[in-house]
């Protein structure tokens, strides 16, 4: 009863870190005389511009110079481009080219400067068509190329008070101008003390004392986060509450506009006053949400929870804080974080796909899969066994024996993620990895596939059979859970890589994953991967877990980010580690195992004596098994427990699991004994084959459906194989069993084993709708 990854297949030492060299030493080094704009002082890393050529077609060169004893690893180049300029052809870097504004990131083999050296002989150069001129606004790793001090921001001008009330006062100004960067925000001091900000020309000053007269100042911050001179002081006094006793009446019409998951639009209509409104508070229960002033009459909320009803008030406020009576109460539920009121579909893309099965990202384009999915799950990321936080910037296989306790340790592979540079024919788009790119691999492929499918959501998967060896040391304590939380957030939230072959570096994966998908196999069960840790306090330190990453995540703000969980079948294994009363506070998504009920396994360590369904909706009544395993008992587990039928998907095989040997009797073979797995689809996957191979293989096969339990198997004669898989009849039934319970959707383990022409991804959808 798992699903994890399989072993990785050897690679050949990539050949685009050869070319790379190659090209390097063959590149002509010419003389660089011409125009020249030099470093001045000694910051830690500088940069000098050089040109060669005149007129429409010359080359541009910047050397990054480091002027410190220590060497610096990883620099980012940015500049401005002359009126009239554009460039190509880049050398010894990639570059952003938006509009004149250029940003660049180095090669592999000159990101990094050593002590007191250069980039020459290797340095960044374009080809530039127009004008021949020095670029402007140039930058390197945020701060001036040519070392010198940055220039502030001037003071602001005009500072007044725009509003006062009995506990704040309310301010605008001039924008500030700019020195060397761009004016970013700006902070109203009270003496020496910050006392609001603003990334407009308005702040407002909360929590003081009515009657009383306060002296304010304002200075701008540009990007770089240098402050500029204070303004001319103001002095502004707070509005004496005895001046009104009056409160102004209840808004009116309180409605909602647009809703999503985790956001909601609210709009109200005026309240009045005997002398002026001076706020409105928006409450969310009892509890006060956001302010917004008097002339605004909406608010979007943010950060709300998905599929949950939220009750909203808004109150007025006059200038002396008398509140009014409370509006209407508006009771707005947000929609679900996946499937938005119809059927989800999930399903998992497997990292090792672009190796024997070559199957690849585009391919869920191609087979029509993309437009119909709504979440995949990007299948697995490890847990780092000495830091114990989320693992990547590995290539390195797992063990090809599956009863290795150790199978796992530190496997991963980077290459297949970011590092590998596909051709144009494995491509989303037709573009093939240009080999330098700071992201390439599957990851860059999700990007591509993201943009012409914004509806898709995607998930890193954490865990799987192989990987879940550390989940119970990472969950153990609060600071251990904190983290490895936080690790696996940055390395893929905000797509802080690790360093790969030239790859990676911080937030170059950002966007590409939308959530985390927790697959731990099994807490508070002896029954995982052989040498997995686990102990009877798993099952708490897994809700504190779950919690831990869905503070984390909101804590992020912007769009929702989904929490979702590979939850097992066997009710046993829910009692033992997933605690159903609390983790659906912080799920969105639970993903109940649907399949591998039974199997011979790889190495015949499982049940190899007898053939059995591995994904029967019901318990068969022919089973030789005492309480047998089945979707619709694992289902009923949940919703017994208080789950909402909406957080539930049922999982779906693309895959057989297969004996040989099969004695005939029964109802052709089935429950009959065996002699071990039958020959897989790969040589170390014995008793599995994706279900395109499996009836490619067998085409011979005869193939039946047990109406009773909803399973369907193969089998080709006495003493032959005998499969156990889904096929169309067995996903449209299971279909119309979701739609009776009201769950929300299907989950597929994994995509590869379709059919090139998606013909299990269309009848699932297709029964779906």
């Amino acid at each position: 009863m798992s699903t994890g990854p399989q072993p990785l297949r050897p690679t050949s030492p990539s050949r685009r870190v050869i070319t790379a060299l190659i090209a390097a030493v063959a590149l002509l080094l010419t003389g660089m005389t011409g125009l020249a704009v030099p470093a001045h002082a000694a910051g830690e890393l500088t940069a000098e511009f050089r040109s060669t050529g005149s007129g429409t077609s010359w080359t541009g060169t910047f050397i990054v110079k480091n002027n410190t004893s220590t060497a610096v690893n990883g620099w980012s180049l940015e500049f401005d481009l002359p009126t009239g300029v554009s460039i190509s052809g880049h050398t010894h870097g990639t570059a952003t080219v938006n509009g004149p504004h250029v940003v660049v990131a180095p090669a592999y083999y000159n990101a990094t400067v050593r002590a007191n050296s250069t980039t020459e002989p290797y340095s960044y150069t374009f080809q530039a068509s127009g004008p021949l001129g020095p670029p402007t606004g140039c930058l390197i790793n945020g701060d001036k190329c040519d070392g010198s001090p940055a220039i502030p921001p001037q003071a602001p001008t005009g500072v007044a008070v725009a509003d006062t009330t009995a506990h704040t006062v309310s301010l605008r100004w001039n924008a500030a101008t700019r020195g060397d960067f761009p004016v970013a925000s700006y902070e109203v001091l009270r003496g020496e003390t910050v006392v609001a900000a603003s990334a407009t020309t308005e702040a407002t000053v909360n929590d003081l004392q009515p009657a009383t007269a306060y002296q304010f100042a304002v200075r701008a911050r540009d990007t770089r986060g240098n402050p500029g001179a204070l303004s001319a002081p103001i002095t502004a006094t707070t509005f004496d509450p005895a001046d009104d006793t009056v409160p102004p009446t209840a808004p009116t019409s309180l409605r909602a506009g647009t809703v999503t998951e985790s956001t909601v639009q609210l709009n109200w209509d005026a309240a009045t006053d005997d002398q002026r409104v001076a706020a409105y508070d928006v409450h969310r229960g009892s509890t006060k949400v956001a302010t917004v002033p008097a002339g605004t009459l909406t608010t979007t909320l943010t950060g709300l929870a998905p599929a949950t009803a939220h009750d909203f008030t808004v109150r007025a406020r006059d200038a002396a804080d008398n509140a009014s009576p409370a509006s209407n109460t508006l009771r707005v539920t947000t929609k679900e974080a996946v499937g938005d009121g119809g059927y989800a579909k999930v399903g998992y893309f497997v990292q090792w796909g672009v190796y024997g099965r070559q199957y690849f990202v585009k391919n869920l384009d191609t087979s029509g899969a993309a437009a119909k999915l709504d979440v995949i799950n990007y299948a697995f990321a490890n847990i780092d066994p000495v830091n114990l936080t989320c693992l990547n910037g590995v290539t390195k296989g797992t063990t090809q024996n599956p009863q290795d306790p150790n199978q796992g340790d530190g496997a991963g592979d980077a290459e297949a993620d970011y590092g590998r540079a596909f051709t144009a024919a494995q491509s989303v788009d037709g573009v093939a990895d240009d080999g330098w790119g700071k992201l390439r691999g599957n990851f860059n492929q999700l990007r591509k596939l993201k943009a012409k499918y914004p509806h898709l959501k995607v998930v890193i998967s954490l865990g799987g059979w192989t990987y879940s060896k550390y989940f119970s040391d990472v969950a153990r304590t609060d600071a251990a859970r904190q983290k490895f939380v936080k690790s696996c957030i940055d390395m893929y939230i905000k797509g802080d890589l690790p360093e790969y072959l030239g790859a990676g570096g911080k937030g170059v994966a950002a966007g590409i994953f939308d959530g985390i998908d927790l697959d731990w196999e099994w807490p508070g069960s002896p029954d995982g991967h052989p040498g997995n840790h686990w102990s009877p306090e798993d099952r708490a330190n897994n809700t504190a877990l779950i919690a831990e990453f869905r503070e984390q995540l909101d804590a992020l703000g912007g769009d929702h980010k989904l929490l979702t969980a590979f939850t097992p079948a066997d009710p046993d294994k829910i009692e033992a580690g997933w605690d159903l009363s609390q983790i659906f506070k912080y799920l969105d998504v639970a993903n109940i195992q649907g399949y591998d009920f039974h199997g011979a396994g790889s190495d015949n360590s499982w049940e190899p004596n007898t053939a059995g369904h591995q994904a029967n909706l019901h318990v068969d009544e022919q089973t030789p098994y005492a309480n047998d395993f089945s979707i619709d008992r694992a289902v009923q587990t949940y919703l017994d427990a208080g789950v909402s039928p909406r957080k539930l998907t049922i999982g779906f095989p693309f895959y057989g699991r297969g004996w040989q040997q099969v004695e005939d009797g029964g109802a052709a073979g089935e429950w009959q004994r065996a002699n071990g797995a039958a020959p897989g689809q790969f040589q170390e996957e014995a008793g599995t084959r994706g279900y395109q191979n499996l009836i490619s293989s067998y085409p011979n096969m005869t193939v039946h459906h047990d109406t009773q339990s909803v399973s369907t198997y193969g089998y080709t004669g006495p003493g032959g194989q005998w499969w156990s898989f889904d096929d169309a009849w067995s996903i449209t039934e299971k279909a119309k069993y979701i739609k009776a319970k009201g769950l929300l959707g299907g989950m597929i383990w994994e995509m590869s084993g379709d059919t090139p022409n998606g013909l299990l991804m269309n009848t699932l959808n297709n029964g779906l709708r």
